[in-house]
């Protein structure tokens, strides 16, 4: 099913650069296959005639990534966006990924170039709400601006205490990162349910962590705390029938998406039948050229479109904004400290009893704070 984009005035981008930050944390963000220690952000600026639109570039793992990402925007990418009219950002994502598909192959980098890509995508498409007058969901044709928010990342070694400071905050649905051991998973769960009721949505992310037989045997162990959806169980580049394998015989249902890359992959995920939940990440391929007409497939295949997203605050008010669009969802938040997500996107919208408030603001509605050039990294030009 095709979905069109909305059309946009043409954009003559004058200037784009980029921009790494780093912020320090006192609670690592842990997953099954590794900790957060810093929070980075790569942050893409595009402006034309007198306007500056914002997007960004995935680089959470390995964090030392940031760099790299942004050097490859301004060796490659940069003369090839400015100077030049273009019809829509839609046109521009098609020509950067068709003119980089052979140096992805050269280099055996087509994640983080759809990825510095998909940031591009995300400031052009800013831009262009911002010379319109509009806030990005309604250009992109949502009705309205609020959606229901998760909070995200709580940690295994203080669950209950940092999930607990979420509903303090406003959150009224949760994700316990679990993949440390079916003991510590299970009492994390079990501690979460207790806390937080029987009738809130906890979700639980094994990030990978499991084989296929491990990961039937703890989706049942699980099932009696009655998780929302089992996120990655096992690597996403499993087999379809082993996916299939693992619904059939899961009573939770499952969710995926963060690690899958292109029209293909998502398309076989939806027409696979394991997934209920599909989760792109916008930063990490697509931006919102390929995630927006994505979502909408989702949702029209009777499946849940929830946009991942554990990064700095432009690239989650993009996925907000898309996820507006789309109409149906859950926006993920990540529950741990970070300044680079209220910093990166001021004035930083409210979380109302659970719904993530969007502004009437033109574009994405926020913009980097002063206060964030603290965290500011400096990137060493290419040779």
């Amino acid at each position: 099913m095709a979905v069109s984009l909305p059309q946009t005035a043409p954009l003559l981008v004058d200037r784009l650069s980029v921009s790494v930050y780093r912020a320090p944390v006192q609670r690592p963000v842990r997953t099954a296959f590794g900790a957060m220690i810093n929070r980075p952000a790569v942050i893409v600026r595009a402006e034309g005639g007198g306007i500056a639109g914002y997007g960004e570039i995935w680089c959470n793992f390995p964090t030392c990534g940031a760099e790299h990402r942004a050097r490859v925007l301004e060796s490659v990418f940069r003369p090839w966006v400015t100077g030049r009219e273009w019809s829509s950002p839609a046109e521009a994502f098609a020509d950067l990924s068709a003119r980089s598909h052979r140096l992805g192959l050269q280099a055996g980098e087509p994640g983080p170039i759809a990825q510095v890509i998909a940031g591009i995508d995300i400031a052009l498409w800013d831009l262009a709400a911002r010379q319109a007058g509009l806030p990005l969901w309604r250009l992109l044709g949502g009705s309205q601006g609020r959606m229901p928010a998760y909070a995200s990342g709580i940690n295994p070694d203080c669950a209950e205490e940092q999930a607990g400071e979420a509903r303090a905050a406003g959150f009224r649905a949760f994700k316990l990162k679990i993949g440390f051991g079916g003991e510590l998973d299970l009492a994390n769960l079990a501690a979460l349910r207790s806390r937080l009721g029987p009738d809130a949505p906890i979700a639980v992310d094994a990030n990978q962590a499991w084989h296929l037989e491990e990961a039937i045997s703890m989706s049942r162990a699980l099932a009696r705390h009655a998780p929302l959806w089992l996120e990655e169980p096992i690597a996403a580049d499993s087999r379809v029938e082993d996916w299939q394998r693992l619904a059939e015989a899961s009573p939770i249902p499952l969710a995926a998406g963060e690690n899958l890359r292109g029209d293909a992959a998502f398309d076989a995920a939806i027409a696979g039948g394991a997934l209920r939940f599909i989760q792109p990440d916008l930063a990490k391929w697509g931006g919102i050229t390929a995630c927006l007409p994505l979502a909408r497939r989702i949702n029209g295949a009777g499946l849940c479109y929830c946009p991942h997203f554990l990064g700095g605050g432009i690239g989650l008010l993009a996925s907000a904004h898309v996820l507006a669009a789309a109409g149906e969802g859950l926006l993920e938040i990540d529950s741990n400290a970070n300044p680079l997500r209220e910093g990166l996107a001021a004035p930083f919208p409210p979380l109302e009893d659970g719904q993530f408030v969007l502004s009437e603001a033109p574009g994405l509605g926020v913009a980097p704070g002063p206060e964030i050039e603290r965290f500011a990294v400096t990137i060493l030009a290419c040779a």
